[in-house]
């Protein structure tokens, strides 16, 4: 494949010719020019020579005869008095050119085209961009660089701080209403609701027919039994167990143990290499364990496994997203079960640093004892509320703005979040509901870490960590290239030249 620089050079040297054949055509202009102007000349001393003939022939008397034979004499005399006119004019030499052809190869067109440059005496070495606009040009494309692909730090008004920091106080007013710690939230008690349906649909689609007592219990014992797994192994010793292998491991935190159990490409990493390797992948005290459990992964090639084990690794993770079969979900407060840890909370089981509490626990053995108290996906969907309320005032506010105080087309006020005002915007709003959130669980928490991270919305605060860090990078790298915007475009017109 060429180079860029192959293909610049060649370039340059195209152009070159394309010069050279615009200052040929200049060199024959200006000599038909001067053979038009040579000529004009002619004909006009022709003209006044015969005007003058005629004259004197008019004032001897003489007529002109076409029968009157000249004679000889005469005709001698115009020949010795004739002159003859000539024009000089530069004799052109040909156009250098390089060689060419279809059947040719790139490496053999990159040699003629070489050959033609040291010939030429065209320096193929330096940047050839530079040679190869105007000034014009170059000056247009800068501009053009600097307003679409470059980052760009944020100029927010006091306005546009108003609404972001409005819709951070309403985020965080539905936080601290509706949130808290899991047992006490009315949005998770209504994810709770949403995920048992989602688990009988689930079960339902899967060839569930229903069954006695509780329809969300039957359902879960349905996929139970049809997405078995090999790594669902539940305490440290017993029947079920890990043979000491996992420290501290029980029913109440065996999902955050179990690496497989987490609901994102790590849990689904370690589940499709469980169930190929005959293995269960834990965390105990801040390293990898890693057991024998034997298997049989269904499908006859290769491909088919791989379905199958993600087929099965998903089917499980609604088996146990809204906690067991066991529960006796008929009593009005039965409790919400061990259900899936949020995506990635697993991996905080290798931060066995730090000391907290009366028993000066590691940050580890904290997120632990958080799970165990409710803290997991269902809880986690619940907390999502308060962040997309603030997210969606925030940009609903930004473009009612653009479109009414400064007048843009609608076409400009798509909320997109590469925008540098609107980035600004949701950095200060999340921010501020993450202020009043962390603000609330310090105070009730009295100190004790468990008890913070559990009215602390983590959610929140991962949002806000990715707008901070998106943030910090847009200023230290104000004016530089975006790279995903150039992606973008590029994306676009490859998808244009497709359509065309």
């Amino acid at each position: 494949m060429a180079s860029k620089d192959e293909q610049a050079g060649a370039l340059l040297a195209q152009q070159h010719q394309l010069e050279a054949s615009e200052q040929r055509m200049a060199e024959l202009d200006a000599a038909l020019s001067a053979l038009q102007q040579h000529q004009a000349e002619n004909d006009q001393a022709l003209d006044s020579m015969l005007e003058d003939m005629q004259s004197i022939l008019d004032s001897c008397g003489i007529a002109f005869d076409e029968e009157i034979v000249i004679s000889s004499e005469v005709s001698r005399y115009c020949e010795v008095t004739q002159e003859e006119s000539t024009l000089s004019i530069g004799r052109l030499s040909p156009l250098a050119s390089m060689d060419f052809n279809e059947q040719m190869s790139w490496q053999a067109y990159m040699a003629s085209v070489q050959g033609y440059a040291q010939a030429q005496g065209i320096d193929l070495s330096s940047d050839p961009y530079s040679r190869l606009m105007t000034l014009s040009q170059r000056v247009a494309l800068e501009k053009r660089i600097a307003e679409e692909f470059s980052l760009k730090s944020s100029q927010c008004d006091k306005y546009d701080y108003q609404i972001a920091g409005t819709a951070g106080v309403i985020g965080g007013l539905i936080d601290l209403a509706f949130g808290g710690v899991p047992k006490e939230s009315q949005l998770t008690r209504g994810a709770d609701k949403l995920a048992e349906k989602a688990v009988e649909n689930f079960a339902r689609f899967n060839g569930w027919e229903g069954g006695r007592g509780n329809q969300t219990s039957s359902a879960i014992s349905f996929l139970e039994g049809k997405f078995s797994v090999n790594y669902d192994q539940a305490t440290s010793f017993g029947p079920n167990g890990t043979a000491g292998a996992v420290k501290h491991m029980s029913t109440k935190n065996h999902h955050l143990k179990s690496l497989a159990h987490s609901p994102c490409l790590v849990g689904l990493f370690f589940s499709i290499i469980n169930q190929f390797t005959q293995s269960a992948s834990f965390v105990s005290e801040g390293k990898l364990v890693t057991i024998s459990a034997e298997a049989e992964l269904q499908g006859h090639n290769f491909i088919a496994k791989i379905f199958c084990g993600v087929a099965n690794w998903f089917g499980h993770l609604m088996s146990d997203v809204s906690g067991s079969s066991g529960i006796n979900r008929n009593q009005p407060d039965y409790g919400r079960g061990s259900g899936i840890p949020i995506p990635f909370y697993n991996l905080l089981q290798f931060m066995e640093l730090g000391e907290f509490g009366q028993h000066r626990q590691s940050f580890a053995v904290v997120c632990t004892k958080v799970f165990e108290q409710g803290y997991d996906l269902r809880h986690g969907l619940g907390l999502c509320v308060p962040v997309l309320v603030t997210e969606l005032i925030t940009r609903l506010g930004w473009m009612v703005k653009q479109r009414c105080y400064h007048q843009k087309p609608w076409s400009e006020c798509v909320p997109l979040a590469s925008n540098p005002e609107l980035r600004r915007m949701l950095l200060v709003a999340h921010g501020s509901m993450c202020l009043i959130d962390g603000g609330e669980a310090a105070l009730r928490s009295g100190g004790d870490m468990v008890q913070f991270l559990l009215r602390t919305n983590l959610v929140g605060w991962t949002r806000f960590g990715h707008l901070a860090i998106k943030e910090m990078y847009a200023w230290y790298n104000a004016g530089h290239i975006d790279a995903e915007a150039v992606d973008a475009y590029l994306e676009g017109e490859y998808r244009a030249l497709l359509a065309s």
